[in-house]
């Protein structure tokens, strides 16, 4: 999936004045007749539906709310401002679900941070395609990540590593679902499920392929297939990175001098 979208291109003081909700919309002019929060919820509809970011659009948002694309800007000044927006929107769906209970341990805290962060992947999967070395600063985000730390506070971590905690999580969650994402868009293109197109290309390869000079690929290839009845099992990857990333950062504290 190409980046169709970039978190931190824009203008910081407008950008941050969006997401905030401080940004002044001009006193003259034709009455307003949306807020920016309407905007961004169709931009977010159009992206959902489409699963995609590439055809999103400030005309195709414009349409969908029944107004002309340069009333648009009146609320957002760019297609990066929009995608920030977005982002920020989403990740509020994140803040609710992060409420850890008190006394839950911290393994299965971060747990809950995976699977936050994993469903919200596969649920809007063009969040995946916005490059976010700039993370939106927004309410949204802020509030998603303090919870996010809220898990590892205390547990003997510097604030330096709580942080790189969480980045470690996020990177290997979104590296899975991209997978998954990638396999469902395979599925919708081919009409075949991963399991029936094993089956149609399994008995293809074994016709080609000597095992004797590839042996180690084809005995472990044969057990992966077989076990999860396809090429690759983005949940059976998720589960065994994120239980070896808590088995790691287990012995990190544990073993600290």
């Amino acid at each position: 999936m190409a980046d169709t979208g970039s978190s931190g291109s824009g203008d910081p003081a407008r950008t941050i004045a969006t997401l905030w909700g401080t940004r002044q919309p001009p006193r003259r002019g034709p009455r307003h007749t949306l807020t920016t929060a309407r905007v961004v919820e169709a931009a977010i509809g159009i992206a959902d539906g489409d699963q995609d970011l590439a055809a999103l659009s400030m005309r195709r948002v414009a349409e969908a709310l029944g107004v002309g694309t340069m009333s648009l800007y009146t609320y957002v000044a760019s297609r990066d401002d929009l995608v920030e927006a977005m982002l920020d929107t989403v990740y509020g769906e994140a803040v609710e679900r992060l409420d850890v209970p008190a006394g839950l341990p911290w393994q299965e805290g971060l747990r809950r941070v995976a699977r936050v962060n994993w469903d919200l992947c596969v649920r809007h999967p063009w969040v995946l395609q916005v490059f976010t070395g700039r993370p939106p600063l927004g309410p949204h985000t802020m509030a998603k990540y303090e919870r996010e730390l809220g898990v590892l506070e205390g547990i003997g971590l510097t604030d330096v590593e709580m942080d790189a905690v969480i980045t470690l999580v996020q990177t290997h969650v979104e590296g899975v679902a991209r997978r998954r994402v990638e396999a469902d868009r395979a599925v919708r293109r081919t009409g075949l499920t991963d399991e029936e197109w094993w089956r149609r290309v399994g008995p293809l390869v074994a016709e080609v392929v000597d095992p004797a000079r590839y042996p180690v690929a084809a005995r472990v290839g044969s057990a992966a297939g077989r076990a999860h009845r396809s090429a690759h099992n983005p949940e059976h990857a998720y589960a065994f990175g994120l239980d070896r990333l808590i088995d790691g950062i287990t012995t990190l504290i544990t073993t600290r001098p």
